[in-house]
């Protein structure tokens, strides 16, 4: 039995036989499930007990994934794999913008959303911070400067320059790591895919520039006008001094 059978995952999804199915089938692969059929309840059962991940549709009376998504992402890193129509691109791209972590589309494929789920749940345990690891580390190879961010490696943690925490999900701390680890260096878009995400990879062709954005919005200056990972047309991506 893997290290990830005991994880705790919880399904939100409105359709009965859709929870029941992937509970059922997700139990009988050793791993611990909670359901909720909403947002409110999804809510409730994270109140409730600590959870290492969430399967999380896009499409539910009320108030919808998204939505649900947004107010999570607020306070919680933790790591969400958003269920939609297979048609709804701009789905997908909304909910990497908002934090997903992945995306998998309708009707789901169980042994899929396994093996996906266990890659967001390697990569969280990778990343996850020391228990006393409440500032940046001090120097050495573990202390990254982003712009004004500072980016400890060992407690996988981000700062901004007041040395406040800035909430950041597995897949960009993956991101950080890989532009930390790759300096100076240009990356295409099949590179980082391959290195922040640990598994063979199939996106649709704008997921990695959103998520890049996203991080954009957290470590640079003017995200209009990004310094710090900048973009080299037709190429990809740099992080490191201008030469």
């Amino acid at each position: 039995m893997s290290a990830n059978a005991q994880a705790h995952i919880l399904v939100c999804d409105d359709e009965d036989d859709v929870r029941e199915m992937v509970g059922e089938y997700l139990n009988r692969r050793g791993f611990k499930v909670s359901t909720a059929e909403n947002a409110d309840v999804l809510r409730e059962r994270i109140a409730e007990a600590d959870v290492d991940a969430i399967v999380l549709d896009i499409n539910m009376p009320g108030e919808d994934g998204l939505s649900a998504l947004r107010a999570l992402r607020v306070e919680n890193d933790v790591p969400v794999i958003m269920l939609t129509a297979t048609a709804e691109v701009v789905d997908r791209i909304l909910g990497l913008e908002m934090g997903a972590d992945d995306y998998l589309g309708k009707p789901v494929d169980l042994r899929e959303l396994e093996a996906r789920l266990k890659t967001v749940l390697r990569r969280r345990t990778a990343s996850a911070p020391a228990a006393d690891a409440a500032t940046p580390a001090k120097g050495g190879k573990g202390r990254v400067e982003f712009g004004p961010c500072t980016l400890d490696l060992d407690g996988a943690r981000l700062f901004d320059q007041d040395g406040e925490e800035v909430p950041i999900t597995s897949m960009e701390f993956s991101l950080l790591k890989v532009f930390a680890n790759n300096r100076g260096r240009v990356l295409n878009r099949d590179q980082l895919l391959d290195q922040a995400h640990d598994r063979d990879w199939d996106p649709f062709d704008r997921s990695i520039d959103i998520r890049i954005s996203r991080l954009r919005r957290k470590i640079e200056p003017n995200a209009q006008k990004p310094e710090v990972i900048r973009t080299v047309r037709g190429i990809g991506y740099i992080f490191g001094e201008r030469g």
